[in-house]
């Protein structure tokens, strides 16, 4: 793999991505694509755009004549399309949003592919999903490749349309497609919206920690740097027209995690020392856990079955969910300048998604 676009390249998984392409030997030339909305930062790839091999443009995926002209510039080898609006709470108060840039970007994307591939010069292109287009679990079974979509939020629904354009341009069209759905993501430069990073920086300040409904819902919870191996080994080893789920293999309820959180915590900056916590009366991290009221059309449970990429591409998580929550902890606890800068005029950990 030589040369290769990445949309989406600023964001949480895509500059994480960024990192391990340009750790893999043959790789000539990446050129990130981001319209650096409030999750895309350029503070995320500060190191990164160092490297002379790493070029950077500012634009939306669903400007037609932009991606055109990039295709046709960069005559890429693969595309890996990270870009979309992610998170659930903001779909519900804001659902435009997520159909104009995860699915007619994509559209828009799937069309300047196609005309490269008109004009003989096909390219792999590569959709990154997640586990929530197949919609709500019971108590057993996890999701594979087979499982029907049945996506309920508009997140999710827009996710799944995406999917489903890709897979009718495969078989339409012949183009050379993979699409990889992947569990509930966490590590380093996840910005402040989402859960892991949201209860760390919380407590860190004295502030309550909103945990909804019964903090019963269950995910399947991959370490960043696994969900980046994956994707890569999708794009270089996978077949065409394949899609491969991505998942980690441990499952947490969110009150779980929340509470493993705070025990991280107390060892990383125990609350005894934190003025913050003695100001508001409390004596321990997990003293700030509050239930509040559900989100709507909240999924129960995610679980991911990663059999077929474990068994056809020979990947597998390197990551222990403990160990990972930790280092997580101590990457934000050593990164409260970029918590700081990333958030600033964006975001104030506000409740979302019809508070």
């Amino acid at each position: 793999m030589r040369s290769l676009i990445v949309t989406g390249g600023a964001g949480f998984i895509g500059c994480n991505f960024v990192r391990h392409a340009l750790e893999q030997p043959g790789l000539e030339r990446l050129l990130v694509v981001d319209k650096l909305t409030y999750a895309g930062s350029l503070l995320n790839l500060e190191g990164p755009l160092k490297d002379p091999r790493l070029g950077f443009v500012q634009a939306d995926i669903a400007d037609a004549a932009a991606m055109e002209a990039l295709f046709a510039k960069e005559a890429p080898q693969a595309l890996v399309n990270f870009a979309a609006e992610t998170h659930v709470d903001r779909s519900i108060d804001s659902p435009e949003a997520f159909i104009q840039a995860n699915l007619v970007g994509v559209f828009v994307l799937l069309e300047a592919a196609r005309k490269r591939l008109k004009a003989a010069a096909g390219m792999r292109f590569l959709q990154v999903s997640t586990d929530e287009v197949y919609g709500s679990l019971g108590e057993e079974g996890a999701f594979s490749e087979e499982t029907p979509y049945a996506p309920n939020s508009p997140y999710s629904a827009s996710k799944a349309g995406a999917d489903h354009l890709v897979r009718a341009y495969v078989h339409t069209y012949g183009l050379d497609a993979v699409i990889t759905n992947c569990s509930n993501n966490y590590g380093p430069y996840q910005f402040p919206e989402k859960l892991v990073p949201l209860m760390i920086l919380n407590a860190l300040e004295g502030k309550r920690l909103p945990v909804y409904g019964d903090g019963g819902n269950v995910r399947d919870w991959l370490h960043v740097r696994d969900h980046c191996a994956g994707i890569w080994t999708a794009l270089t080893k996978g077949r065409g027209g394949e899609k491969y789920n991505i998942g980690g293999s441990n499952e947490r309820s969110n009150l779980a995690v929340v509470r493993s959180l705070c025990l991280e915590l107390e060892r990383a900056r125990p609350a005894r020392l934190n003025p913050a916590l003695k100001a508001g009366g409390f004596s321990a991290y997990a003293d700030l856990i509050s239930f509040v009221q559900d989100r709507p059309g909240h999924d129960r449970r995610y679980a991911i079955d990663a059999r077929k990429i474990r068994r056809e591409l020979g990947w597998a998580p390197k990551f222990d969910v403990e160990q990972g929550m930790a280092d997580t902890v101590q990457w934000y606890v050593s990164q409260l300048d970029w918590c700081r800068r990333v958030q600033e005029g964006k975001y104030q950990r506000e409740r979302l998604g019809q508070a």
